[in-house]
């Protein structure tokens, strides 16, 4: 039920304030469909006028007719070119704006498990699929639908009996074209899952490309592309196969009735009956509208349909583990975090935290240090909610995590990677992530961040590139420290930061944090640097997954343990 309802809501986003002009290239398309009927009829009128049939109207007549004919199509053709690209583009705008949002609404560990090349097929290929198949072939579907009535009514005017042998010629192409029809939806689907795989191959390629060059592993990432977009473009070669298939048949079994029905109102004519030449050749010019929508509309409808799939596969994955979060708001940290008898691991059967307990007093700094895969960044990824299906329990002052709703949970921390992301726009927006914020509190972060240098140097307007190209690692670090503290966020978790950067760099940032103050800091760090070590108010030392010791730099050094070993080595 729920997918239901993220599939009609985003189906509403293509109507939403925007009924209006649905409704005018709507009216403008029935009268569009009757327009070839009209010009049969004008047709038929002025051949029998030609050959003096008795029934036939007067030229002038005929003539005025045909003037007024030619004003109404200038109209339908001025209302759809005023009314149809305004209402494709806001539709289409309002339909990935709430895809987009719905989709940041997920928590961490949602988003996290999930597959990011899915939603780029689904907001690029598959959207131009839905626009072209759902929201334009709604319009020609109207269209087909009144040329069809409209021609089938006007032929049983004319001849009830050649209007049988129609029937009886256009039923092939009408079970040609619904038995290929009807495939297109799962090849449709096809091409979209492929061009997730495909996305995802591809950013694979470009992010790597570092790794790729160093390690001469040109051919090898180039077969790897080659042969994802051959499987995409197969799985379009189907799918284009079909709905050409579809049309050639629909094409071939359309001439074959035309041309029977042609030879039937000749064998009328000819046997004395009352059709005249213009009935025949109106006839015959009808079938057009007759047969084309018998041939297309199946594959009309099966693209349509295929397009509702693809808007339903969007509204399930946006659905598909969404966080039900807790209820509980918390303002910020008072007392502390504290982790009691915690065990957790990605796979139920390889546990990674075993019985881990320990108390972050608020306001203060903590150094998390260890081997590499000892649980440290485990450790720290459950203070995101980044997975919560740990055993134990983690509260923040006494309310436990799972039961904080995911909003408050991330207004109260902040987190710094050690590969910061950085936006491609300003120095100012990426501090302030596109917000308002009053000029006297940026400032305030970019002074407290040590940012000032890098402004006065190049402006706060200076351009970062993307991720952050044009700034080095000690400045994107900085950029990130500048960013919690606007946040003003209580407890700040670090992670590693300062190992990709030079001793000084990494030394700085490391001290920059470390004078933050009235801020719970958790901080990952490799390097045993004894004058930091000695400014932090708590060390944990872990060891395949448990706290082997815990206490200050001197209580730890004086106790000549796991830590003196690591620290002395090191």
């Amino acid at each position: 039920m729920k997918n239901k309802s993220i599939k009609s809501e985003l189906i509403s986003c293509f109507y939403r304030g925007n009924r209006a002009l649905y409704c005018i290239i709507f009216v403008a398309t029935l009268f569009s469909g009757t327009l070839n009927i009209i010009i049969s009829w004008i047709m038929q009128q002025l051949l029998d006028t030609m050959s003096g049939a008795p029934e036939a109207l007067p030229l002038p007549q005929l003539t005025k007719i045909s003037v007024w004919f030619m004003l109404f199509c200038i109209a339908c053709f001025l209302v759809n070119l005023a009314a149809k690209p305004h209402f494709f583009r806001r539709a289409m705008e309002q339909y990935k704006n709430f895809a987009f949002k719905k989709l940041t609404e997920k928590s961490i560990s949602s988003f996290g498990s999930e597959n990011t090349a899915v939603y780029i097929s689904a907001l690029s290929n598959d959207a131009a699929s839905i626009e072209s198949e759902y929201l334009t072939q709604q319009f020609a579907i109207v269209q087909q639908i009144i040329s069809f009535i409209g021609a089938f009514t006007l032929m049983l005017l004319y001849s009830p009996a050649m209007t049988a042998v129609a029937v009886v010629l256009t039923a092939l192409p009408f079970a040609a074209s619904l038995l290929t029809g009807n495939r297109l939806e799962g090849a449709e689907r096809r091409v979209s899952e492929q061009n997730a795989g495909f996305v995802a191959t591809l950013k694979d390629c470009l992010s790597g490309f570092s790794v790729v060059k160093s390690f001469k592993a040109e051919r090898e990432i180039y077969d790897l592309f080659a042969k994802s977009n051959a499987a995409l473009e197969g799985k379009k070669f189907d799918k284009q196969r079909i709905k050409i298939l579809v049309g050639m048949i629909g094409s071939i079994t359309g001439l074959f009735a035309q041309l029977g029905v042609f030879i039937a109102g000749a064998y009328i004519a000819l046997s004395g009956g009352t059709v005249t030449p213009g009935v025949v050749l109106a006839f015959v010019n009808l079938m057009n509208f007759v047969i084309q929508p018998i041939a297309e509309l199946p594959g009309m409808l099966a693209g349509r349909k295929a397009a509702i799939g693809l808007i339903d596969k969007l509204g399930h994955t946006l659905e598909e583990n969404a966080a039900s979060g807790g209820t509980e708001v918390l303002e910020g940290v008072s007392s502390g975090i504290c982790f009691d008898d915690v065990s957790f691991g990605y796979d139920k059967d390889a546990p990674v935290l075993h019985n881990i307990s320990a108390e972050f007093a608020s306001g203060k700094a903590y150094a998390i240090v260890g081997g590499s895969g000892s649980g440290k960044s485990t450790l720290l990824g459950l203070l995101t909610a980044a997975n919560t299906g740990y055993s134990g329990s983690i509260k923040f002052d006494g309310v436990e995590l799972r039961d904080i709703r995911s909003e408050s949970l991330y207004d109260i921390i902040s987190v710094i990677q050690q590969n910061v992301f950085v936006f491609n726009a300003s120095i100012r927006d990426n501090v302030t992530m596109f917000r308002s914020f009053a000029n006297d509190e940026v400032d305030s972060a970019i002074l407290h961040a040590h940012l000032s240098e890098l402004i006065e140097k190049r402006g706060d307007s200076y351009l970062c590139g993307e991720n952050g190209a044009g700034l080095s690692g000690g400045e994107k670090q900085r950029i990130s420290i500048a960013r919690s503290l606007l946040k003003k966020s209580s407890v700040l978790l670090a992670d590693e930061i300062t190992a990709a950067l030079d001793a000084q760099t990494a030394h700085q940032v490391a001290s920059d944090i470390l004078s933050l103050d009235g801020i719970t800091r958790i901080v990952i760090t490799h390097a045993l640097d004894e004058a930091l070590l000695r400014r932090y108010d708590g060390i944990l030392v872990m060891k395949n997954g448990n706290i082997a010791e815990c206490g200050t730099f001197d209580e730890l050094m004086a106790k000549k343990g796991y830590f003196y070993a690591l620290y002395t080595v090191g």
